[in-house]
Order: structure tokens, then C-alpha cells, then sequence
């Protein structure tokens, strides 16, 4: 049986490109080259599961779906969670494959359409607060969210949004088959998107909610199942930073699990974007003795060798720098 592998999560973001036309071809072409650092590791040994997240594929879905309403049924979200997880999956199975053929590597890739349960009474089905979609002006999304039940998030800017439950994850459904395939030394890709949010009835049926599930979160639930040695999540900015706000953040390349949580006590991490991610690495670090990484794409395989981004350890542990 192969070791338990390392969990990447990538932010969906980081599979489009600002200057350039959010088309299909264009994100196929990013995604290639967002999976070269990821071929890096894997060419030199590195076991992976990689998750990702789908912010702006899904809105992009929702509008779609809006904009066809009036010729065919709309989909609801879990649905849509499932198309982005097959799209996506497709993206980055058909990019790190052709990568790594290209280098004479023939490491299996799958993609695995998940599930991810979560409890019906969450509190956060009762207090919507994470943004999806477009953002409309006032009135188209008032009659918006009168036609649908929508509930929104308006600002005085740019107008308003739709805003949808973020329960936590309480079990990956799939996850038996994820450990079968991670086992066989497979490079899974799953939990796409937070994953697909069901629960299960009294009677065993099996329910889709129009909600989504935070990634990083769930990427820290597989790696804990997993017991992966390190958990990898990739964003935007290349360290955690004190005081990210300010006119002077402070870049932490080492924190410990002690110390980020202090700070995320404090109001250091915005809960929309490092709070979750934060989040994550403090709840993993509660039941693995590893590794969190918090990076930039570009820095992945710098980061893996200690060299770039944030590295979170447990309080006791020799940090890396």
C-alpha cells in the first residue's frame, strides 16, 4: 500500500487568468500550466490528492442556468456543485495528465464526483452568508430573490448578491473509495468545490441542499482521514500575514498551532478568505502531528522544500526555518 499521500488544495481562482476572457480554451490553458508544479512533485515521488475550489465556476454555472431559464429548467445548486465538480475535474485530470505524459510519467489520474454530508440544522443553513454569482443592481436582484427565495448581500457599490448556507462537512461520502484509489498510489482529485452538500433522511434518502461547503475545510477533513503528513493550500497572497490590513502587514513564514490561533482570535484573518485556511490548519493540526502550508501557486514546490510560503506545526515542533 502506497503512504498516505499529501493534500493540495487549489483555489479555484487560481484556474483563470484576470487579463485574459474567462472562455473554456483559456482555462484549459491556465489549468496546464497551474499543473506543472504539481507534475514537479509528482515526477520526484510526491503522492498527491489534490481538491479545488470553483468561486467563479459556479457563478459562472448560475448565470447559465438564469439566463436559460426561460427555455429550460434551472438547475439547483448541489447540481451545480456536481457540474462544476465534473467540469473541473475533467480540466485538471486532462492538464496534469497531458503534463505528465509529456515528461514520460504514467501516474494514473481520477477525478471522483464527491459528496460531502452535512447536518440539516447546521446554524448556517439559518444564516446565510456566503456570496455566489454575479452581483446585480438592486432591483433585478430583488425580484430576483422574490422569484426564487433568494437571500442577498448588498452593497452600496456595486450592488447585491446572492448569499447561500456554508455548512460545516461532517463526512466525505466517498471516502472509502478515495482511500482504496489513494492506496493503489492513485492521484485522486475530489471534494471539488467543498464537495456536493446531502444529508440523509430518516428514511435513508438522500437530500441535495442549494448551500456550499467551504474547501478549505473539507480539504482538512480528507487530509485528517487520510492521515496525509502534510496539508498544502494554495491562495492568492504568498505567506499568512499579521495585520493584513494595515499599511504594514507582517508576512509569517512560521507560525505555530498556538500562535495562529492567537491571531485568529484577534481578528488577523478575514472569515471570506485566510479565516477558513486558518481554520483549517489548527483543526488538522489537532488530530495530525504534520505539516500545514499556506502559498502561492507559482511557490508550490519552494514551499514543499521549506523555502516559501507559511508553515504551520504543532506547538512542540521543530519549525522548518
Amino acid at each position: 500500500m502506497a503512504a498516505p499521500p499529501t493534500v493540495i488544495a487549489i483555489g479555484g481562482h487560481s484556474l483563470l487568468e484576470p487579463d485574459l476572457p474567462p472562455t473554456v480554451a483559456n482555462q484549459f490553458a491556465v489549468t496546464r500550466e497551474a499543473m506543472k508544479p504539481v507534475a514537479d512533485l509528482i515526477e520526484r515521488g510526491e503522492h498527491l490528492v489534490l481538491t479545488h475550489g470553483n468561486g467563479p465556476q459556479i457563478g459562472f454555472m448560475q448565470l447559465r442556468s438564469e439566463l436559460a431559464a426561460g427555455t429550460v429548467p434551472e438547475v439547483p445548486l448541489d447540481s451545480l456543485v456536481a457540474d462544476s465538480q465534473g467540469a473541473m475535474g475533467y480540466m485538471i485530470e486532462r492538464a496534469l495528465r497531458a503534463e505528465l505524459r509529456q515528461r514520460g510519467n504514467n501516474t494514473d489520474v481520477v477525478t471522483i464526483v464527491t459528496e460531502v454530508e452535512v447536518d440539516p440544522n447546521d446554524p448556517a443553513f439559518e444564516s446565510p452568508n456566503k456570496p455566489i454569482g454575479r452581483f446585480y443592481d438592486l432591483d433585478e436582484a430583488e425580484a430576483l430573490a422574490a422569484e426564487h427565495g433568494w437571500q442577498l448581500m448588498k452593497d452600496p457599490r456595486r450592488g447585491a448578491r446572492r448569499v447561500v448556507p456554508s455548512p460545516q462537512p461532517v463526512r466525505i461520502v466517498q471516502m472509502s473509495t478515495i482511500q482504496k484509489l489513494c492506496d493503489l498510489g492513485i492521484t485522486v482529485i475530489c471534494c471539488g468545490g467543498g464537495g456536493i452538500p446531502v444529508s440523509k433522511t430518516d428514511d435513508g434518502q438522500i437530500l441535495g441542499h442549494e448551500a456550499v461547503i467551504d474547501k478549505d475545510r473539507v480539504s482538512m477533513v480528507l487530509a485528517v482521514k487520510l492521515g496525509s503528513p502534510k496539508l498544502i493550500i494554495t491562495t492568492s497572497v504568498d505567506y499568512v500575514y499579521e495585520d493584513f490590513y494595515s499599511d504594514s502587514p507582517t508576512p509569517r513564514p512560521e507560525l505555530t498551532r498556538a500562535e495562529a490561533s492567537t491571531l485568529a482570535a484577534a481578528g488577523h484573518f478575514a472569515a471570506g478568505s485566510m479565516g477558513p485556511k486558518v481554520e483549517a490548519a489548527i483543526s488538522y493540526l489537532d488530530e495530525i502531528d504534520g505539516e500545514m502550508i499556506i502559498c502561492s501557486p507559482a511557490d508550490l514546490v519552494t514551499a514543499v522544500d521549506g523555502a516559501a510560503g507559511t508553515h504551520i506545526r504543532r506547538d512542540n515542533d521543530q519549525l522548518p526555518r
